[in-house]
């Protein structure tokens, strides 16, 4: 990406994306071969597609020619008179005073609708049902306008009360030819802006839909139109059908065509303005068809209860609900600060859907558990709307919000959130700017602007903690009974990862293995420690764990933690803790293939990474596959194995095997994984039970079961308690034969 800068400090910030002449020059200093105009700013403006044309840019739109018949409204419609295309009482041209609409009002009578020349998406639009309102509504409109495209220029319709928004999905291939991609029930919308996008509009007439086809069809192709373009109709109560407007350019809304019909719509845009034929991106009219239902909601960052107004601030939470049916098209991240200057539009759901009542109760359910704090959003407000009893009937006019007032009263909604302080409106953020507040306090102190003194702060009384002794051998008088001289380590790295898991599994009694620096570390402070903090602990962690089978201390979300958030070298900290625990074993986490990252990476790289791991002190891999993918599972254990490390692997633990009837996870489905892994020749295997679902009985069946089958193998039990029950867990696996339990 390329930033775009504002020729005058004063200017608004969209100003910057108005600039043709520097965009242009950007392009061209870049070497970009095409521009792709997006839906907004300057994606209707022939004057931009000229100067890219000029500069030899391909410009991925419509020609210059259609942009200048298209783009204002007053010459599109022009068009659709020549092509026999019914359209609505309105001006013929772009009216620039006041004068001028009020004679059209005179001529055609009220309400009429003001609309931007120049520009869609709501932008400069104004009903005027009173000729009082006239002068003030063409102004605001022509300043809106300007603002938004460059142009004040309005042009004014009669309007059609309560209509159905209906459009039609064009692409056009700029010599004639054309096909559409079926049409788009867009009625859902305040402020003339779309909220709710369907398609197909699936309670349509039929034959309504296929003159809607015939005359967007007629239309574009009489005008020879180029690539991707909407043509659009508002819908009497009479079925009676009338020309708005065409959007030569992809729409927000795009999304919910390409679901039902599985053409990429962009990606066809970009091979048409390549050259590409219908034929050759596979646009056959006959073999373009609408399966299914899809329904598209814009999320927004605003405040229903206050008209909409946009609200601002950062995202402190920011998670999805996916699945099956559910696409998400946005940029937002948490950390990501929502600023005034742009458009509030935060993310695009999409749910795809075999009927109406499918894609509706999944879009439903991705609503109430999607994660968005820190900014007030309009997901309440969606879901008052996909559960009004009119919109789940399948037919809504444009004037649907307008007549329920009571979509807008989100306070009180006790929605079925996935998190509580989400399903009322009054409790959003609540927990958290507490929270917030209190880490500024311990990390910052008072702030002086609140009159806090640090000098008298520092001079208050603090109770006296006297903290626990830890005596250290070699540097305090420490008694050595029962101390394994160097630790577990010295026979690991004397005789090797073998010869280390036969002592262990020859050992009389139960070995630990401590989380704290990692998994507890993880679940209970998110991994904030910094490596001083814990260089601190360092020679009595060392003397403390002198019997343990290891310390489970690196991978897994700790390589990503000390890089984004602490900004530290994750190899530096693993290293500098070897050196302060030199007789403890190192344990980390490996995710398979995706070593400690979030995506397969090459396997070349999880082999340099295992042996690096190794060099800078790891001395047992536990690798692991949340799905226990073998195959994911096999590059770790090779990798970790080359590297000369202790391999273990992970059986990760779900179901319940003391219950037949679970289904996939029996006691057979383990056994089975258990004689995979051993035969891969790894030194121990994990049962990994990550939810804490591993019952007393359940850990005795497993791991008698596996010690019956595998006698000789080492067998390792992690497990979290989140029921309560992860003690009697631990020792049931114990009396079962296990070698090594987790704890923190």
């Amino acid at each position: 990406s390329f930033q775009l800068e504002k020729k005058d400090p004063a200017d608004a910030a969209v100003r910057a994306y108005l600039d043709i002449e520097q965009i242009v020059a950007l392009a061209k200093r870049e070497g970009v071969d095409a521009i792709h105009p997006g839906y907004g700013f300057l994606s209707e403006s022939p004057e931009f597609a000229q100067a890219c044309s000029d500069a030899g840019i391909t410009f991925v739109g419509p020609t210059v020619a259609n942009l200048k018949t298209f783009s204002d409204k007053t010459t599109a419609r022009v068009a659709a008179i020549a092509a026999d295309v019914p359209v609505v009482p309105g001006t013929d041209e772009p009216v620039t005073t006041e004068a001028g609409a009020r004679a059209f009002v005179e001529e055609y009578g009220l309400p009429v609708i003001i609309k931007a020349a120049m520009g869609g998406g709501g932008k400069g639009m104004r009903l005027v049902r009173d000729m009082e309102e006239l002068g003030a509504s063409f102004a605001s409109a022509s300043t809106e306008a300007e603002a938004a495209f460059g142009d004040g220029s309005v042009f004014l319709e009669r309007y059609i009360e309560s209509p159905r928004h209906i459009e039609v999905q064009i692409i056009g291939d700029g010599k004639g030819g054309a096909v559409h991609l079926c049409e788009r029930d867009c009625s859902v919308q305040r402020r003339y802006q779309k909220v709710v996008e369907i398609a197909p509009a699936w309670s349509l007439d039929p034959a309504l839909r296929n003159k809607l086809h015939e005359d967007s069809l007629r239309l574009m192709r009489s005008a020879k139109y180029l690539n991707a373009g909407t043509v659009e109709f508002l819908v009497d109560g009479e079925g009676r059908h009338y020309f708005i407007e065409v959007n030569p350019r992809i729409q927000v809304e795009h999304t919910v065509t390409e679901e039902v019909t599985g053409i990429d719509l962009v990606q066809a845009q970009m091979r048409i303005a390549s050259g590409a034929s219908f034929e050759e991106v596979g646009l056959v009219q006959d073999q373009i068809q609408a399966r299914g239902i899809a329904v598209q909601c814009r999320v927004t960052t605003e405040n229903p209860e206050r008209n909409f107004a946009p609200d601002t601030g950062t995202l402190s939470v920011y998670r999805h609900s996916a699945g099956y049916g559910m696409r998400q098209d946005g940029i937002g991240y948490s950390g990501m600060t929502v600023t005034p200057y742009y458009d509030s539009l935060l993310v695009k759901y999409t749910a795809r859907g075999s009927n109406w009542g499918e894609v509706i109760r999944r879009m439903t359910r991705a609503l109430q558990e999607a994660r968005i704090r820190g900014v007030k959003t309009n997901i309440p407000f969606l879901l008052n709307v996909l559960t009004h009893p009119e919109f789940k009937a399948g037919v809504v006019t444009t004037g649907f919000i307008d007549e329920h007032p009571e979509l807008l009263q989100v306070t009180g909604k006790n929605w079925d959130f996935a998190n509580v302080h989400q399903a009322d409106q009054e409790k959003v953020m609540q927990v958290e700017k507490l929270l917030r507040y209190l880490a500024n306090l311990a990390v910052n102190g008072h702030p002086k602007e609140l009159g806090a003194n640090p000098a008298r702060l520092r001079t208050a009384p603090q109770p006296q903690v006297k903290p626990p002794r830890v005596l250290i051998p070699g540097k305090d008088d420490a008694p050595t009974a029962g101390r394994r001289p160097g630790g577990w380590r010295s026979l690991l790295l004397a005789e090797g990862p073998a010869a280390y898991a036969k002592a262990v599994r020859e050992h009389k009694g139960l070995l630990v293995m401590d989380t704290t620096w990692r998994d507890a570390h993880q679940s209970l402070l998110a991994t904030r420690m910094r490596t001083a903090d814990l260089v601190k602990a360092g020679a009595a962690t060392n003397a403390a764990l002198s019997n343990a089978f290891s310390l489970e201390m690196w991978g897994g979300a700790t390589f990503d933690v000390a890089m984004r958030f602490l900004h530290e070298c994750p190899w530096q900290r693993l290293e500098r803790l070897r050196e302060e625990v030199p007789d403890v074993p190192f344990q980390m986490l490996l995710r398979g293939a995706n070593a400690v990252g979030y995506t397969n990476y090459p396997d070349n790289l999880v082999y340099r990474f295992c042996k690096q791991a190794a060099a800078s002190g790891i001395d047992v891999f536990r690798v692991f596959d949340s799905l226990n993918y073998l195959e994911n599972l096999k590059l770790g254990i090779e990798a970790a194995g080359e590297a000369g490390g202790f391999v273990e692997a992970a059986i990760c633990y779900t179901g319940d095997i003391t219950d037949p009837s679970k289904g996939k996870y029996t006691l057979d489905y383990y056994l089975e994984y258990a004689r995979q892994l051993a035969q891969l020749g790894v030194h121990s295997i994990a049962i990994k039970d990550m939810a804490g679902l591993l019952k007393p009985r359940a850990a005795a069946l497993l791991v008698g079961a596996i010690r019956k089958e595998l006698p000789d193998m080492l067998i390792h039990v992690h497990s979290h308690d989140t029921a309560g029950n992860s003690l009697a867990s631990m020792l049931s696996a114990a009396e079962a034969g296990a070698d090594v339990v987790d704890v923190a």
